[in-house]
């Protein structure tokens, strides 16, 4: 099979997921403003848990198979306690996250109600900020297509503004891909969706912007290191462009992963073998952003394997602080 085929192919059976959620939505029954708003905030809470563990499972210390259980054991029973506690059954519980995941209407009325209770943009929304000063001449140009802009991005922002967008709505939809682990066309719903996220060549349909992890990142790379072979680049800029583009591209290497699994979820003819998968899935995509402490020294740093786009936001801060 062709490159090209394959990108079809897989884009066929997102789009039949698509459609087979679709139906199965149109029989359940609508929510109220009240039902979605207690489930935002379920979520909101739910989610610190998730990103605990998260965290946890991506560490060498937990690799072995006895801790990684442990761990996803601790998440169901911290779930399973919160969901008690809120009066909410999990059937409820799944029934009402199939809704807004499937819903654009009632998504985006959650949504809203997340970024009340939360304070904090949407996953994916392209955040209105400030230009960030940048240095005189063409290392500033270099680096302004970075933080500030670039033509040819969703809005126009900077490449790694981009790349943290579509990162977050990846890891949003690995995550959604976990809450129905019995349902086979959710899961390989959702793992489209993780893929249009990550390349949009690959499956065209999806709710990323349309970039892709993948480009953003690419791009980060090629013009932070633009910048630092410009004659005259001071040592700052050598240095943290260096460690900024380590990140960026340990970030397409976890995208390239993300894709391939991503892919087997979507070809997968069970959905006890997709669930395996799925939580592998919702692991690895909290990497794009937080990278992985590799050599288990208790950090994350730009080192290859390591750093993610948090640390490649870091030094590019500290790059731009040292040069005013």
């Amino acid at each position: 099979m062709t490159p090209r085929q394959t990108a079809l192919s897989f884009s066929f059976f997102a789009l039949v997921a698509t459609a087979s959620a679709a139906a199965a939505q149109q029989a359940a029954p609508a929510m109220s403003k009240d039902d979605i708003a207690t489930l935002a905030r379920i979520e909101v809470t739910i989610s610190k848990v998730r990103d605990s563990v998260g965290a946890q499972l991506t560490m060498v210390r937990n690799k072995k198979d006895e801790q990684q259980q442990e761990l996803r054991q601790r998440l169901a029973s911290q779930v399973s306690t919160i969901l008690l506690k809120s009066g909410l059954s999990e059937a409820e519980y799944r029934r009402r996250t199939f809704v807004i995941s499937s819903d654009l209407q009632a998504r985006q009325l959650y949504d809203s109600m997340v970024v009340v209770i939360t304070g904090t943009p949407l996953p994916g929304a392209m955040p209105v900020a400030a230009t960030v000063n940048v240095p005189a001449g063409q290392v500033g140009v270099h680096i302004g297509h970075v933080v500030n802009a670039f033509g040819n991005t969703p809005s126009g922002v900077g490449l790694l503004t981009a790349a943290i967008a579509e990162s977050r709505i990846a890891a949003t939809h690995a995550q959604l891909a976990t809450r129905q682990p019995t349902n086979l066309d959710y899961m390989k719903l959702h793992a489209g969706h993780v893929i249009n996220a990550l390349d949009p060549t690959v499956v065209t349909a999806g709710p990323g912007q349309g970039y892709g992890v993948k480009k953003a990142a690419d791009g980060v790379a090629t013009h932070i290191e633009l910048a630092a072979q410009v004659t005259g680049a001071s040592a700052n800029v050598l240095l943290h462009s260096r460690h900024i583009a380590i990140c960026a591209r340990n970030t397409i290497q976890r995208a390239d992963a993300l894709i391939a699994l991503a892919q087997k979820i979507i070809a997968s003819t069970s959905a006890a073998e997709a669930a395996g998968l799925v939580s592998e899935l919702a692991a690895m995509s909290d990497q794009l952003m937080n990278g992985k402490d590799a050599n288990a020294d208790g950090r994350v740093g730009p080192e290859v394997g390591e750093g993610g786009l948090n640390v490649a936001d870091d030094h590019l801060k500290l790059m731009l602080t040292m040069e005013r």
